[in-house]
């Protein structure tokens, strides 16, 4: 995720690049009208959204917008203290995904970013990661550290499962109940035994899947 932020507000620029950067983000700073028309020239094939004031030096967030969208459709979202609502008409006539009038949650402004960029890309909320592990629910795939891992149907059921809740102490009768029919009268060895596979198989990011004495496996990142 790297992201074009168009502000002359050098303290929101440093707490949204702050945070975003902890999140894995990438953020790259243009402070005037003038720079950002000179990157969207440029091309804007390298991100993917902008975040976008209106009261900018040089030239306003209007014409950045106009800008970008007869060169691009990439998401752009106003980022801007103007809330009249001629403005946000107007926001959305030139084309921007989104309007956000200041102030705004940093959380709430990169879960929105965050869903705005899936959807843009197409990437499916069917792929889930945890540390080194990324499993894609919908193609079946399990990788560890980018390289494939070949599981069976019901090793995948548990991890699927473990993944969806991780963090969580999951028992072992929650993944019966998941990842074996429903009529199957298991005991607790078959998860074990499974867990103790999946745990071989994944490697080093076996060590990810954690026992919790009496009470089930929980999911962590490391």
């Amino acid at each position: 995720m790297r992201i074009l932020l168009i502000e002359d507000d050098l303290q929101i620029c440093e707490v949204t690049k702050r945070y975003f950067e902890s999140k894995g983000a990438e953020i790259v700073v243009v402070s005037n009208g003038a720079d950002a028309l000179a990157v969207v020239d440029g091309g804007l094939e390298g991100y993917s959204l902008v975040l976008l004031d209106i009261m900018l030096p040089g030239a306003d967030g209007f014409s950045v917008c106009r800008s970008i969208r007869r060169r691009s459709d990439i998401p752009v979202i106003f980022l801007t203290a103007r809330g009249l609502e001629e403005d946000i008409l107007h926001g959305y006539e030139l084309g921007c995904d989104d309007y956000i009038v200041k102030p705004f949650l940093l959380s709430a402004l990169y879960a929105k970013c965050s869903a705005m960029i899936k959807r843009s890309e197409g990437i499916s909320d069917s792929v889930i990661s945890c540390g080194a592990i990324t499993l894609d629910t919908y193609k079946l795939v399990c990788c560890v550290d980018g390289a494939e891992v070949e599981l069976t149907p019901k090793e995948f059921a548990v991890l699927s499962y473990l993944m969806k809740h991780q963090g969580w102490v999951v028992s072992r009768d929650m993944l019966l109940n998941s990842a074996w029919e429903q009529d199957f009268f298991g005991v607790d060895r078959v998860v074990d035994n499974t867990v103790k596979r999946l745990r071989k198989k994944l490697g080093d990011a076996g060590s990810q899947i954690h026992t919790v004495i009496g009470r089930g496996y929980r999911l962590t990142e490391s």
